[in-house]
């Protein structure tokens, strides 16, 4: 099978002008989104027509901007049709047929979750459109642009990509139709699914159409997802539950996701197949990660990091705003999170850039004239996972199911030398006043052998005052659920990072991310988080409502009732009741949340937490905190129990 990526045998032209093609040298350009930048450019037709959910924004943390940046380098006309109007096929004909496909994705997230809440309530904003406004896209944005395209241009391949196609390629519990789905690509009549990150597979896609092999031609690359009556040529497949049952027995979804989920390592996974009906869903091995010089290239393309010109009478676009000044230096994320899709989307293994070409990126940001000295992150999904991880030859031959918790696997090296080493080299660059890790660090990585010095240089120039941690919960029951490690790693860290800034004089805080209403957490293991959030004396803002994306451990819980990884059965608070009293105990300290925590801790026989004792959560009249906590909550800080006074255990 072949892997795809870079490494498929294709020579990649020069960065420059191809006479033959037309194709456009970098002038600080960006790709065509309008016919009438492709008629400036003097072609006479587009190789490559990119849908995007999204605004166009010329940054390498969209993926529209990689996939269109690399494809235009390996020498190919792309066109970006960016939030087209999906109540016509108008727009989409606007740059005519493409000469090889159109690539499909919804965004950087998945279009539901970009117009939904958690508790389902419409978002009123969207930071991915011009001026941040909603409404510029569709639910279930694949589907409606892949139709409307098939109506526009019947016949014309259609390569679905990003984190929408990605997380449904196959049968999905879907949350907001609260139904199992089929699987995406019946559903858009799409050719091909690139998963995962697919930016070296799309070359290779679009080297074998442009050979006149097809679509089909391209089924043997790892990444790549699609249908087909024959099995013939699928090697010694792993066969997941059909769709037509696992869309009403709860087990044997479980036991289908439990199954795909040990097949996503690239070296040694069978390919996953699943019937719906007659046809198959086929996924190949996933693409092999991207090595360094790869991920260098990547990078070193000619981006603006501007929103395209168009946007700017609207504002522009609010999402380039919290990456704009920051650094790429890794991608994936072995943590496995239970909740998050990045095992499934980034993959499990660390693909990290080289010092001199990070160290590169920062000179040229410096040089920006809108740069004012601070580079806002340096970092990847887990900042300090940077060139960590286990040998190639063990990676070929891991099951690949979890590397950290609830243990870390004996294989595992952690080495945090390279990433301080990066840190420091970005920091001397000249222009850069300031470099902050904003992304997040894996406490428990902190503290292992390997990362001796990490704390405190982190706290001496990285900081800023605050460090986003995510401990998610306290709950011994509920982070096993998680695949978090237990509470007593991050009480661990907390101790050494607040003796590193005492050490060095410094005040700076911890913000802490937690999450209600995730399966596993009954309201007895929620009124175990409001006591850790009460003993620790911090009040949290940082309070996510567990929201059931597809393809994710968490999902598979909440639909099923049932753990994926031990086929056990584990409690879904699913009532709107229940969310409500998991998130009012997070913030017991709001008297707005009064109401719901009592209920909540009479419900659970808690009434020993109500009174005006130090260890109750709230006072037995309505309205009333205790008032050491709702001064930290107006002031945004943590209180220092040992120094508060007796009056400050009183109500209001």
């Amino acid at each position: 099978m072949d892997q795809g990526v870079f490494r498929a045998g294709v020579a990649a032209p020069e960065w420059s002008a191809n006479p033959q093609r037309g194709v456009w040298r970098d002038s600080g350009m960006f790709p065509p989104t309008t016919p009438e930048e492709v008629r400036a450019r003097g072609w006479d037709e587009v190789d490559i027509v990119l849908v995007s959910g999204d605004a166009y924004v010329d940054h390498p943390a969209f993926g529209t901007a990689i996939v269109a940046r690399l494809l235009e380098k390996h020498g190919y006309r792309v066109a970006v049709l960016a939030q087209p109007d999906w109540r016509s096929a108008a727009e989409f004909a606007a740059f005519g047929r493409p000469r090889l496909f159109f690539g499909v994705t919804a965004g950087v997230l998945d279009s539901m979750v970009n117009h939904y809440t958690g508790n389902k309530k419409v978002r009123r904003n969207d930071d991915y459109g011009p001026g941040g406004k909603a409404g510029f896209r569709p639910n279930r944005a694949v589907t409606v642009y892949a139709n409307r395209i098939r109506e526009a241009f019947p016949g014309a391949p259609i390569i679905l990509g990003g984190i929408e196609a990605s997380l449904r390629r196959f049968a999905h519990y879907d949350y907001w139709d609260d139904k199992v789905r089929r699987s995406i690509l019946f559903d858009t009549r799409a050719d091909l699914l690139l998963y995962g990150m697919a930016d070296g597979t799309i070359i290779e896609v679009a080297r074998r159409i442009a050979a006149g092999k097809g679509p089909q031609g391209c089924r043997d690359l790892q990444g790549v997802s699609y249908v087909t009556k024959d099995l013939s040529a699928v090697p010694n497949p792993a066969k997941l539950h059909p769709f037509e049952i696992v869309a009403v027995d709860k087990w044997k979804y479980a036991r289908s996701f439990k199954e795909y989920f040990g097949e996503q390592n690239p070296w040694r996974a069978r390919p996953v197949v699943q019937a719906h009906g007659d046809w198959w869903v086929v996924q190949n091995r996933p693409a092999i990660p991207l090595d360094e010089k790869e991920m260098d290239e990547v990078h070193a393309l000619p981006y603006t990091r501007r929103w395209h010109p168009k946007y700017d009478a609207a504002g522009g676009v609010p999402a380039l705003e919290t990456v704009r000044w920051s650094i790429t230096s890794h991608r994936g994320c072995y943590g496995a999170c239970s909740f998050c899709a990045i095992y499934f989307h980034q993959g499990g293994w660390i693909s990290s850039r080289s010092e001199k070409s990070v160290v590169a990126e920062a000179t040229a940001m410096a040089g920006d004239p809108a740069f004012r000295g601070s580079i806002s992150d340096v970092g990847g999904p887990t900042a300090n996972m940077y060139k960590t991880g286990c040998d190639i030859e063990i990676k070929k031959t891991c099951r690949f199911e979890h590397c950290l918790a609830p243990s870390v696997c004996k294989h595992l090296k952690v080495d945090h030398k390279p990433y301080m080493k990066l840190l420091e080299a970005v920091r001397v660059v000249k222009g850069v006043k300031h470099v902050r890790v904003a992304t997040g660090i894996r406490y428990d990585m902190a503290t292992m052998p390997g990362s001796e010095g990490f704390l405190e240089l982190l706290c001496k120039h990285y900081v800023g005052g605050q460090l986003k941690v995510a401990p998610e919960h306290a709950s011994e029951k509920t982070l096993r659920a998680m695949n978090k490690p237990p509470i007593p790693k991050y009480d661990e860290f907390l101790r050494q990072y607040r003796a590193e800034n005492a050490k060095q004089g410094k005040k700076q805080y911890q913000v802490q991310y937690f999450i209600s209403g995730h399966p596993g957490c009954d309201v007895h293991e929620a009124i175990r988080l409001a006591e850790y959030i009460r003993d620790q004396g911090h009040f949290n803002e940082q309070i996510q409502d567990f929201t059931p994306t597809p393809m994710t451990a968490s999902t598979c819980m909440y639909h099923s009732g049932i753990d994926p990884m031990t086929m056990k059965p584990v409690h879904v608070p699913r009532s709107a009741r229940e969310r409500r009293w998991h998130r009012a105990l997070c913030q017991f300290s709001d008297p707005e949340n009064w109401h719901d925590v009592r209920e909540a801790l009479l419900a659970a026989g808690r009434t020993d937490l109500i009174g005006h004792h130090e260890q109750a959560l709230i006072g037995p009249k309505p309205g009333q905190v205790n008032r050491k906590f709702q001064r930290a909550r107006q002031e945004n800080r943590t209180y220092q129990p040992q120094i508060m006074s007796e009056r400050d255990d009183k109500f209001e």
